[in-house]
């Protein structure tokens, strides 16, 4: 390898490790500022669909209560949808970030296109079909009483696992379980779950930023080998992380307003 080879390349790490650490720091942040919500909304939540009835829950420790912390939650998200897609999953979201590192242990990555991915991809269509029906046809119900105790979050967790109705028990175990597979298949939330995730990956293609590949990919899938959610730019599942960048030996990968995208 020439100088001016090596020192593109060094060049071109160093650019990737500083917008990965970038990254990690912006979801460890997100982490400290949501992760208690997102572990009530698992963990004690009273309602069938967490996250939305959080003005009048009576769990009054739980942060979803605090108004700056709910509507900024719900107006970041749309916002962040119309102008970089599904960039939250990759970015802000605390449950992404969880995912991603047990993903980083999981054996397998299922980085093939073929008849199971493609009917697994549908299971986060299914899972916001079955979140509007809970919400509008059953009027998002309580299957949990809303324990409050001046214990420590454990006990408050048990004392919600012993009190709650099998509805509630059977939502929260389907989540944490596969949440958990995440250690088998990398992911696996994220990529075939999860129902905001799939609301996201319906409207990004009118985002107005978003990592992309252009018109001199050659398709030889260097990208899909390192993305953690196992896919390319701007294909199912993309969250324009970013890592995938620097992968390129044709430069097709972009990140920015794609000349002819629909938005």
């Amino acid at each position: 390898m020439s100088k001016e080879n090596s020192a593109t390349a060094i060049s071109l790490s160093q650019g990737k490790t500083k917008l990965i650490w970038l990254r990690r720091t912006i979801q460890s942040a997100m982490l400290l500022l949501l992760g208690q919500w997102s572990f009530y909304g698992i963990f004690r939540c009273p309602f069938a669909v967490p996250f939305v009835n959080c003005q009048s829950c009576p769990v009054i420790t739980c942060m979803g209560r605090l108004t700056t912390i709910f509507w900024g939650f719900w107006l970041l998200l749309p916002v962040s949808a119309v102008l970089f897609g599904r960039a939250f999953c990759g970015w802000l979201c605390p449950g992404g970030l969880l995912n991603q590192l047990l993903g980083l242990l999981a054996p397998f990555k299922l980085r093939h296109k073929n008849r199971l991915s493609a009917y697994a991809n549908l299971g986060k269509y299914l899972a916001i079909l079955a979140v509007l029906y809970l919400f509008y046809a059953l009027g998002n119900p309580r299957w949990a009483i809303p324990i409050r105790t001046a214990g420590d979050f454990r006990e408050a967790v048990l004392l919600t696992l012993n009190h709650a109705e099998n509805p509630w028990l059977i939502r929260s175990g389907l989540v944490i379980g596969l949440v958990g597979m995440g250690l088998i298949m990398a992911n696996l939330w994220c990529r075939f779950a999860c129902p905001t995730g799939g609301i996201l990956e319906i409207f990004k293609r009118f985002a107005i930023f978003h990592v992309y590949k252009d018109e001199s990919c050659n398709d030889c899938n260097r990208c899909l080998k390192i993305c953690a959610m196992a896919t390319r730019p701007a294909e199912s599942n993309c969250t324009s992380c970013g890592d995938c960048l620097d992968s390129c030996p044709q430069d097709a990968i972009k990140f920015g307003h794609e000349k002819g995208a629909r938005n």
